[in-house]
């Protein structure tokens, strides 16, 4: 299936009508808003919703989550990782969205609006400007208040019907496996908890996972007895949500007092979370890791949190209520802190283990903590900079390496200019940022940022410093079409520090730039024998991403020399490396030069088949012109001898085709051995 839609984790209970009128506004209206207080269940309507009408879609039915933005800053860049376009260009990122779905047809839901009314009104309508065949559906506490905007009110379920109580029967039955309602007490205290609780979905989940404990007779009378006390208590929340607000606090208290506290840490958590963070942010004296554990499945087994994978999730509902009793307990800052800290932490290990067997496993990892990062590095810049700094050059390389480019420049720049004074980290968040806007195209920029490196690289006399400025400088020039520059930049480097190739990560880089500087400059078989070592090496200690560049140099090599059939192999290999990396660039780069052997070899249709489905990847990093000048002048070549072998027509169908395929589908097949 194209596109990309969360899993339901739970059976989806009522909402016939409701479903039946989103179906049709859908059907007939471009922008369809569902509002709603907060777990009413605006999220499964419209997650079950989309599902249904996917198969109108032809380019997929994708989905933004909202909810764990602080603010508009990550707006864009999260509705375009949403839709797989990442941020290779340094342009405007809404003319970019824009023009990435300008000739698609398909349906954005944008999942929880409600705290970035203003900004996706204004992103919205930009979007249905420019996308004629873009459909929008929107879940948010309020209208967007757009022109033919189609809102559609979900209410609770109603309290008397059988909805409400199928919902709160089926979770009981889930919560407790032996209990039933077949009883007339019980059956008539359901319905009551169900009128009592007014329909509202999450408060009757919230009861429903309290039958583990007692009756549901027992449930309601404590029930009743509680919300009234709430009521009279509790005014926090806006009259419409009481209802809610009072379960929620029914149900807060209830919790023991080791649940209760780890409610209001975990709020610290914006998205998605696992145990280990757990552990590593919200213990402490006052609440050890055993505890920890014990609270952890507590409130698992009353619905404040669920199951994500091998991961926790809490609804933003619920997670507004813990902020609002941390911010009371006073420890906002201090769990703010901690948080940053630890993936201050979780950085610094991933770029100590960037050259071992598990280097894969850390941008796995690092892209898990995405949001969370992002988190750190947004407390950071207020209340460390230095701290936000160093973080923001750790993670720099591994965004831009995975196309998140705009997000590691708008961190760096943001913190390079808190932090003027030379610093071991202002060496490595220049270097970072160098790196980021030569991927961009941004030379002038890049070159600048590059010297600025250089020279605090020598002046601090580190020479893992020196031999990244020496990567950058090489790898600046050889985009710029440099690569005689590049060669003597980053062999002088290799030169005047003695050391072996896998020494370090930076050595590492410097030594795989000179390989492209010699392939560059024509000097093949020297190439050659360096990325014959290089690849040998990266075998041996299992590394993935220089691998992966050695073989598209091995590939163009090949190709260069009339091996054709070599290179396509050695063009898979890299292929295969940058999948399992998530390196949309990389994998674009490896395509083109897979086309180019295949061409080379007389198959001009399938030849054009993956030129079309590099074509898609190129679209996704949003730059079909980058690469080094050899690379785009074999490009051309290849592209031409294909479409002679194949006619145009011929050319131009099969090319189509790929450019429209599935690109991960299209992949998997791309990837097969040549028979």
């Amino acid at each position: 299936m194209v596109g990309h839609i969360p899993e339901e984790t739970s059976s989806f209970v009522g909402r016939k009508a409701e479903l039946a009128r989103l179906a049709a506004a859908l059907g007939s209206e471009r922008l369809v808003t569902l509002t709603g207080a907060g777990g009413v269940g605006k999220t499964r309507l419209a997650l079950r919703a989309a599902a249904h009408a996917a198969p109108r879609y032809p380019d997929g039915v994708w989905w933004a989550d909202l909810s764990p933005l602080d603010g508009d800053r990550l707006l864009l860049a999260t509705v375009s990782d949403a839709v797989d376009l990442l941020e290779h260009t340094p342009g405007i990122p809404v003319e970019d969205l824009c023009e990435w779905l300008g000739d698609k047809r398909l349906l954005l839901v944008l999942d929880s609006c409600e705290h970035l009314v203003e900004p996706c009104r204004h992103l919205v309508g930009d979007l249905l400007m420019t996308a004629p065949g873009l459909t929008l559906l929107i879940t948010s506490r309020q209208p967007l208040e757009l022109p033919r905007e189609r809102v559609i009110a979900v209410p609770p379920l109603a309290p008397d019907g059988p909805d409400a109580l199928a919902l709160f029967t089926q979770r009981a039955k889930m919560a407790a496996p032996g209990c039933s309602f077949e009883a007339v007490e019980e059956h008539a205290a359901a319905r009551a908890l169900c009128q009592r609780l007014e329909g509202i979905p999450l408060s009757l989940e919230l009861a429903a996972a309290q039958v583990t404990r007692r009756s549901a007779a027992d449930l309601h009378d404590r029930l009743v007895s509680r919300l009234d006390v709430l009521e009279h208590s509790e005014r926090v929340w806006p009259q419409r949500h009481q209802t809610l607000r009072t379960a929620i606090g029914w149900s807060h208290g209830l919790c023991t007092p080791a649940e209760r506290l780890l409610w209001a840490r975990l709020s610290v958590f914006r998205d998605r979370f696992d145990a280990a963070w757990v552990h590593a942010v919200c213990a402490d004296g006052q609440l050890p890791a055993d505890a920890v554990r014990g609270a952890l499945s507590g409130l698992l087994v009353k619905s404040v949190l669920s199951r994500d994978g091998d991961g926790y999730r809490m609804l933003d509902t619920l997670r507004e209520y813990g902020a609002e009793w941390l911010r009371a307990t006073g420890e906002d800052t201090v769990l703010a802190d901690r948080h940053a800290e630890h993936f201050l932490g979780l950085a610094r290990q991933a770029e100590a283990g960037w050259l071992s067997i598990d280097q894969v496993s850390w941008y796995g990892r690092i892209s898990h903590a995405h949001t969370e990062l992002c988190a750190a590095l947004d407390h950071l810049l207020v209340t460390r900079p230095i701290r936000a700094l160093e973080l923001a050059g750790l993670v720099g390389y591994f965004w831009s390496c995975c196309g998140r480019l705009r997000q590691a420049r708008d961190y760096l720049e943001r913190a390079l200019a808190l932090c003027q004074t030379p610093s071991q980290e202002r060496t490595r968040g220049l270097w970072a940022l160098g790196v980021t806007l030569t991927l961009q195209g941004e030379y002038t920029a890049a070159r600048d940022i590059s010297d600025r490196c250089a020279i605090a690289a020598r002046d601090s006399r580190d020479d893992e410093a020196r031999l990244a400025a020496a990567y950058l400088a090489g790898l600046s020039s050889l985009l710029r079409g440099e690569p005689l520059t590049a060669r003597v930049l980053t062999g002088h480097a290799l030169a005047s520090i003695p050391g072996q190739p896998f020494d370090s990560a930076s050595r590492l880089r410097c030594h795989l730039a000179h390989v492209f500087a010699l392939t560059a400059v024509g000097r093949l078989p020297e190439a050659r024998t360096e990325a014959l070592r290089l690849r040998a090496g990266c075998a041996e200690i299992g590394e993935y991403w220089t691998r992966a560049y050695v073989e598209h140099q091995l590939a163009l090599i090949a190709l260069l020399s009339n091996r054709p059939r070599e290179a396509a192999e050695h063009a898979r290999a890299m292929l295969s490396g940058k999948e399992q990396m998530g390196d949309s660039f990389g994998i674009a780069l490896g395509l083109d030069l897979l086309a180019a052997a295949i061409a080379a070899q007389g198959d001009g249709e399938q030849a054009a088949l993956v030129y079309g489905v590099g074509q898609a990847y190129w679209r996704t990093v949003g730059d079909a012109e980058q690469g080094t000048l050899e690379v785009r002048a074999v490009r051309a070549e290849f592209e031409r001898a294909a479409r002679a072998a194949a006619g145009d027509v011929a050319y131009e169908a099969a090319f189509e085709r790929g450019a429209r395929a599935d690109t991960q589908a299209a992949l998997a097949i791309t990837l097969a051995p040549e028979r």
